[in-house]
């Protein structure tokens, strides 16, 4: 086989990377990264709100920057030896779009306009419609969320839509459809942005828009007017047909190829979720939780479609057919919060530093800003060390991981973090390990969930920041999970799994598997659980388990 390159392109909360991977060897050739500016300023946003939006820009931008910056890295020739990009991103982000499917956002009027822009998965405004959804589905003949888990989120793709158009009647106007935006970079690469002619995404249709064959597609347009008499006509401008990773979107555009100095011949693979081809990219078997372990995680799962036959899995976020390996069940789940906890925890510790530090004129702005950046950048690190020597157990401390809502298991964005047990001992370290206790044993409660549910873990592969970063973290998880965790040795894996579905749309691999076999990097390192300190650990839990019902119940 002659040397052949692909390009995963992997957009995350934060930035966006680009990864050029030789598809014999596997070997990460170069890569780049962008931060989203317009982002990073906290434009947009309203956390208060719980409202997190994002401007196209700041993704166009990013895509042409990593892919030329990646190819300049790349030794030489190696552009003209690719042969595909496939993309994944962050979901459900949908943003409105006029008929050329161009998002509002970009065009006059709407170009300051949060509404007008995408949709965040993080983005939590949408808790009433996402009620709504809930309620209608269980009177309903047919449950539309019975494939989601029976609990639809406001994370996800209808309930974002109804949200926007209910707040502003400028957008309601002015969308003739909605995008995904995992749809919308392939769409634009290819030159199809036609709302009813671009490609969908299996994953993220059948995850998060109540998509799937057993209904003809979407939803009936008579529950969506019931929903709300404004969704009246939206269904015929979206889709009926979703596609899985392995199948190509089409070619670049001649435009698009000058503008990344790529052959024009370069086939563009249909988009996915960066969690799923994270798991592709971790080399995930049938019956192992792929955990990306990041700001929050998201656990996904694989099984023999005739394995599962009809079982249905409660509280999850999702059952959907190829959405992660074609061919097999994909199964999602995962937590609003992870290593956002720790970073709340950090910047509550911050608050001096940002504030008083900033006021004194005993150093100068310079040293000032030195001193912050400093100190920042050691808490974290510093709370581990502390934390890990203190005892199980010993702090009386239990904490909810909810900050951010629970996504899993049952959904409910409504739900609010606690810490229970605080003294006048209760100093940072313990309390940082509490938090990350409750992170391990929300992470506990998912796969319980999946167990109880007749859908048993094998084993567990992690990836993402956190995985790479965190010893201590890792080996909490591991003793309250009780399983030994393997961390996979990229340090991009979401955008390898890209690069591996790339390879497959362009004809390289007949199937995601010969990908896997290929292109996968192995294991780094694993964790393997204490037996002691699971035992106490199964203890906390069910403290944190008769919390958490406290919480919900109050």
């Amino acid at each position: 086989m002659s040397e052949r390159y692909t390009i995963g392109l992997d957009y995350g909360t934060d930035s966006v990377r680009s990864l050029i991977v030789n598809t014999a060897t596997g070997e990460e050739v170069a890569s780049a990264v962008f931060e989203y500016p317009r982002w990073k300023k906290g434009l947009y946003c309203d956390p208060a709100k719980n409202r997190f939006r994002q401007h196209p820009l700041d993704y166009l931008e990013g895509l042409e920057y990593t892919i030329v910056e990646a190819l300049k890295q790349a030794p030489a020739g190696v552009a003209e030896k690719v042969a595909g990009i496939s993309v994944d991103t962050t979901g459900s982000t949908p943003v409105a779009v006029d008929e050329r499917g161009t998002p509002l956002s970009l065009t006059d009027g709407f170009r300051e306009n949060p509404n007008a822009m995408f949709v965040l998965w993080k983005d939590h405004t949408a808790v009433q419609e996402a009620a709504e959804i809930n309620a209608l589905a269980k009177k309903w003949d047919t449950d539309f969320t019975k494939f989601e888990g029976g609990v639809y989120s406001s994370e996800w793709f209808w309930a974002k839509i109804l949200h926007v158009l209910r707040d502003d009647a400028g957008v309601l106007r002015g969308a003739y459809s909605w995008v995904e935006h995992c749809d919308w970079i392939p769409a634009l690469l290819t030159g199809n942005t036609h709302p009813k002619t671009l490609k969908r995404s299996r994953c993220a249709a059948g995850h998060k828009a109540m998509w799937h064959e057993a209904f003809g597609g979407l939803p009936p347009e008579e529950f969506l007017v019931a929903l709300d008499p404004m969704l009246s006509g939206l269904r015929d401008r979206l889709f009926r047909e979703t596609y899985t990773c392995d199948v190509a979107a089409g070619t670049l555009t001649p435009e698009w190829a000058r503008k990344l100095g790529l052959p024009a011949n370069v086939v563009v693979g249909v988009g996915a979720f960066d969690a799923h081809l994270g798991a592709l990219g971790a080399e995930i078997q049938p019956y192992h939780l792929s955990k990306v372990m990041g700001t929050s995680t998201c656990d996904m799962l694989v099984a023999p479609l005739e394995e599962v036959h009809d079982r249905l899995v409660s509280g999850i976020c999702g059952q959907v057919d190829g959405s992660i390996v074609p061919g097999m069940m994909g199964l999602e789940a995962g937590q609003s919060a992870f290593g956002d906890i720790y970073a709340w925890f950090r910047r509550l510790l911050e608050w001096p530093l940002q504030t008083l530090l900033q006021e004194t004129n005993l150093v100068e702005e310079n040293t000032r800003k030195k001193l912050a950046d400093e100190i920042s950048g050691k808490i974290i690190a510093r709370l581990s060390e502390e934390a890990a020597n203190i005892p199980i157990g010993e702090s009386g401390l239990v904490a909810l991981d909810w900050l951010n809502g629970r996504r899993t298991p049952d959904a409910n964005q409504n739900l609010k973090g606690a810490i229970t047990g605080l003294t006048l001992g209760s100093d940072a370290p313990r309390i940082f390990r509490a938090l990350v206790e409750a992170t391990a044993f929300g992470s506990k409660a998912i796969n319980d969930r999946f167990t109880e549910e007749g859908i048993r873990i094998d084993g567990v592969i992690a990836l993402g920041g956190v995985a790479k970063k965190s010893p201590f973290v890792m080996q909490v998880v591991a003793d309250v999970l009780n399983m030994p965790i393997k961390v996979a040795r990229s340090e991009q894996a979401c955008a390898l799994g890209s690069a591996m579905a790339a390879a497959v749309a362009s004809g390289i691999y007949p199937n995601t598997h010969e990908a896997q076999a290929r292109m996968g990097g192995g294991i780094e390192s694993e964790y393997l659980p204490i037996p002691e300190n699971a035992e106490k650990y199964q203890t906390l839990y069910e403290t944190y388990k008769k919390l958490g019902r406290f919480i919900e119940e109050s």
